[in-house]
């Protein structure tokens, strides 16, 4: 897993306003926390972090006056509207230590022609070495047939990794296709809308 390395500064000022400024710096306020530190409050480069976390569980390298350390995206906050990143929650971690993820859940192939596949899962939660994260997991699901069940425990996630979550979770089940319905006979004659008035007799 590679590293990013983004640029970090001090922050000194705190509340709505300065957090204003700082975005409209197109900068990103955010906090690092972990290993029992007192919160540090920087300020990142916005187009970086935004390129940054378009990897799921990116490893950045804070790299700046006072701070040279590892961390993980914990909690990202963007703009309901315009999608830009308005704040950033980090983790520190350190070298050679074990952190518990969500990797992403994709599959590859197509299940038996009968079939079809519903995925319960999206993500899987696994520990594996800070530095070392896997970028997720496949499951091959080329010609399963109906009433195949894959859970957590069934799955083979890349070296170095451990499952952290219940085995037994169902990650995906492959259910029989819906039966389309029959075509509606021609010729039925469509039934009378209720409510509407009868004619009246003739005189």
């Amino acid at each position: 897993m590679s590293e990013v390395r983004i640029a970090a500064e001090s922050r000194t000022t705190f509340g709505k306003g300065a957090a204003r400024k700082i975005r409209r710096a197109d900068k990103v306020p955010a906090v690092l926390y972990g290993h029992g530190i007192d919160p540090k409050h920087l300020t990142l480069p916005g187009h970086e972090v935004l390129l940054a976390l378009r990897t799921p569980n990116v490893l950045i390298h804070l790299k700046g006056e006072g701070v040279d350390e590892l961390a993980l995206p914990k909690g990202v906050q963007r703009d309901p509207i315009k999608g830009f990143v308005e704040h950033v929650d980090l983790l520190l971690v350190k070298r050679g230590e074990k952190v518990t993820v969500e990797i992403p859940v994709t599959t590859v192939g197509d299940v038996h022609s009968d079939g079809l596949l519903d995925q319960q899962l999206v993500s899987i939660a696994v520990e594996a070495e800070a530095t070392h994260i896997p970028t997720g997991v496949e499951v091959d699901v080329d010609d399963l047939e109906i009433g195949t069940v894959i859970t957590a425990g069934q799955l083979r996630l890349p070296q170095g990794a451990t499952l952290a979550a219940d085995a037994e979770a169902v990650i995906l089940q492959v259910i029989a296709k819906p039966v389309e319905a029959p075509a509606e006979e021609e010729g039925v004659e469509a039934p009378a809308v209720v409510g509407e008035a009868a004619e009246a007799p003739a005189e």
